[in-house]
């Protein structure tokens, strides 16, 4: 696993194995960025479920103003710390279940411009979290999600004022999720 673009191209950053955990493919990665690519310069960015920070990492390489990392394994939080290690950056790392983060983040009145979800696929957190952040204001006004998922898993969330699209690269699927214009 590496770093795709930006200042930290080819950085190669450090896997582990757990049942719950898997990494984002490069061909998913590549195309996930590229259509965010203009809004991460200077973004405040999320980096929910960060396994070991790839995702995050990446935004670090491409721009983005800073990067939040949460994670509630502990083993995770070690890996992206390890992957850290000489990337220069505004970030945090949380060792967190995500609902906690994410009330912790409301009380704060944080807002993120873009939030990268990558849950475990056998569980509805991606769903739940995308419900709170939504309902909570925790998205700014021009902000996106991208939520990974297998494709084929239904994705029923209607929300009012946000547009949902999804792409397929094999058996995941990626959604993007934004203010409706």
């Amino acid at each position: 696993m590496r770093v795709i673009a930006g200042i930290y191209r080819g950085k190669k950053l450090k896997e582990f194995s757990l049942s719950s955990t898997k990494p984002t493919l490069d061909r998913v990665k590549e195309s996930l960025f590229s259509s965010i690519q203009f809004d991460l310069i200077d973004a405040c960015v999320l980096d929910l479920f960060a396994g070991t920070g790839a995702l995050g990492i990446e935004s670090v390489s491409r721009g983005a103003k800073s990067v939040d990392f949460v994670d509630s394994n502990t083993e995770a939080i070690k890996i992206i710390k390890e992957n850290l290690q000489g990337i220069k950056g505004d970030y945090t790392v949380t060792k967190s279940d995500y609902m906690s983060y994410l009330v912790d983040a409301k009380r704060q009145a944080k807002q993120y411009d873009i939030i990268l979800l990558d849950p475990p696929y056998d569980s509805d957190f991606g769903v739940r979290a995308i419900e709170y952040i939504l309902t909570n204001n925790l998205l700014s006004d021009n902000g996106i999600i991208i939520y990974e998922k297998l494709y084929n898993t239904p994705f029923e969330l209607n929300i009012e004022g946000y547009t949902f699209t999804q792409k397929k690269y094999g058996t995941v699927g990626v959604v993007k999720i934004s203010k409706s214009e």
